[in-house]
């Protein structure tokens, strides 16, 4: 089976051609799932994304064997992960977020990749550009660049007097560096002091609460793996704060926008 057939069934681009007959006939396909969060966070997806092969006609455990790969937030673990894929030769490498497909392209410029969304593709270097992404790399953006002013707006709406928040950033993320530059701009704008803490793992949680105390009055949480993974523990903090999306809240207790 060729690799372009079998992007194309990853992605739904030709739905005249009869998939469940190919997926019968073909032989058995790999793919390397490369999770930047961890199993547990990411289920649902997972479940929509398994959910669909089987509605396409590739079945785990008939035709289709998938290698799961978790990051568990840390993406300074991505590269290992992404190589140890390429080692077992699959069939195409699926990811996410912004540093998973980075990983994986310095792992391969062979094994077809595609990212369910990244920030800003283009600008973070994974693709040429939206409409001709070349080489082997393909997927789909989620850059807004309104939304971080647009959050902040809200949260100013939500939070009366609101003249000092605080950043959980992975300054490390091509995306979480241009989302945290349109929202310093954003809160030049509207008289609001945006001061930035570092948190590229779980261990540096406890430390960036610590320094943030007193020194803040609602919290900013970019879209990151560490933050997904770590979310429960986030949500204990008595500050109001935003998340990208309501399903990487985890809690009702919090503002969310």
């Amino acid at each position: 089976m060729k690799r372009r057939e079998f992007i194309a069934l990853l992605g739904g681009m030709s739905a005249t051609w009869p998939l469940t007959a190919r997926a019968q006939q073909a032989k058995a396909a790999t793919i390397g799932l490369l999770g930047t969060g961890s199993a547990a966070a990411q289920s649902q997806w997972t479940a929509a994304f398994v959910q669909r092969m089987r509605e396409l006609g590739w079945v785990e455990g008939r035709n289709l064997a998938i290698e799961y790969r978790w990051a568990e937030g840390n993406t300074e673990r991505l590269t290992d992960l992404a190589n140890e894929l390429v080692r077992l030769k699959v069939d195409v490498i699926v990811t996410h977020n912004t540093p998973g497909p980075l990983a994986a392209k310095q792992a391969t410029s062979t094994i077809p990749i595609v990212f369910a969304t990244a920030g800003d593709p283009v600008g973070s270097g994974i693709v040429a550009s939206l409409a001709r992404p070349g080489g082997n790399v393909t997927g789909l953006s989620s850059r807004t660049p309104d939304v971080a002013g647009k959050r902040l707006e809200l949260l100013r709406e939500i939070v009366p007097g609101l003249h000092r928040l605080a950043v959980l950033a992975d300054t490390d993320n091509p995306f979480v560096k241009l989302d945290v530059s349109q929202l310093q701009q954003a809160g030049a704008r509207l008289g609001i002091e945006v001061v930035t803490f570092e948190m590229r793992r779980g261990e540096d949680i406890d430390p960036a609460f610590e320094a943030l105390k007193g020194r803040a009055q609602a919290l900013y949480i970019p879209a990151t793996p560490v933050a997904l993974v770590n979310r429960v523990r986030i949500n204990t903090w008595r500050l109001p704060h935003t998340y990208p999306r309501r399903s990487e809240c985890g809690s009702t207790s919090k503002l969310e926008v």
